[in-house]
């Protein structure tokens, strides 16, 4: 039963997928651009098959170097929160130069992150952390610092600890927060893993990428860009998913699709 209930909640986005390959595959044939500047998605599901183990090979790099940023990105923005909220002198220093740090461009320091930690995984995983570190951070303070006064006030004169007011009160208030936090930082992890890549590596879906690019090879392109979008909603829904399974509060599905 939930199985049927599932398949048809995801009617909609299956339908519209399969409008957008319907409209995908009509221009192409009503242009019949070369093949080198729009490849028809027959064309792209065929190199998928065709060159599998290329993919394959990349795409799990891709897929730990999104999963090391993910976590360090998660984990760096929920203690700084926590610290934000605790400590109230390293919140009036730390929160404006946080702000500061959101004018100047992610991508911009991509060479940086090359120069100072190579062209391995090791720069891509920080610059995926640095994507979603903010995000993470900001939503997750906000969660603590929206706690409902009332509640606060009740355990204060109850006798509550400032730790037993944190960790009762302030920190489940602040999970649903905390989950729209994890939901951008799943969508956005893939983009800087990606713009890591294409700066410079010798492994990855970005440096597929740019060497298909460079023989011409646009269904080749496309084809891991399929790849990357399938991780980048595969790893949304997990953690929508876990965050409905796991963290209190969320809201229901039901109301969601009203």
């Amino acid at each position: 039963m939930k199985i049927m209930q599932r398949l048809t909640a995801m009617t909609p986005a299956l339908l519209g997928i399969g409008l957008l390959l319907a409209g995908w595959q009509g221009v192409v044939l009503l242009f019949d651009p070369p093949r080198y500047i729009l490849p028809g998605p027959a064309r792209v599901a065929l190199v998928l098959w065709s060159h599998h183990s290329l993919l394959l090979h990349h795409g799990l790099i891709t897929l730990l170097e999104i999963l090391g940023g993910f976590v360090l990105g998660v984990s760096l923005g929920v203690l700084t929160a926590l610290a934000l909220s605790v400590f109230p002198t390293l919140r009036r220093t730390l929160l404006p130069l946080l702000l500061v740090t959101q004018a100047i461009p992610v991508f911009a320091l991509a060479p940086i992150l090359m120069l100072w930690f190579g062209y391995g995984m090791l720069s891509k995983i920080i610059m995926a952390m640095l994507i979603i570190y903010f995000p993470v951070a900001s939503t997750s303070y906000d969660g603590l610092r929206q706690t409902p006064p009332g509640w606060l006030e009740l355990a204060t004169t109850m006798g509550a600890t400032p730790f037993r007011r944190l960790w009762f009160i302030r920190i489940p208030a602040a999970l649903p927060s905390f989950a729209s936090g994890l939901r951008m930082a799943a969508t956005a992890a893939p983009i800087g893993a990606v713009i890591g890549e294409w700066v410079g590596s010798s492994a990855g879906l970005g440096y597929l990428m740019l060497q298909a690019n460079g023989r011409m090879q646009t269904d080749l392109m496309f084809a891991a860009l399929v790849v990357l979008v399938a991780f980048a909603v595969t790893l949304y829904f997990l953690v929508d998913g876990l965050c409905r399974q796991l963290l209190p509060w969320q809201p229901d599905r039901r109301h969601n699709d009203d």
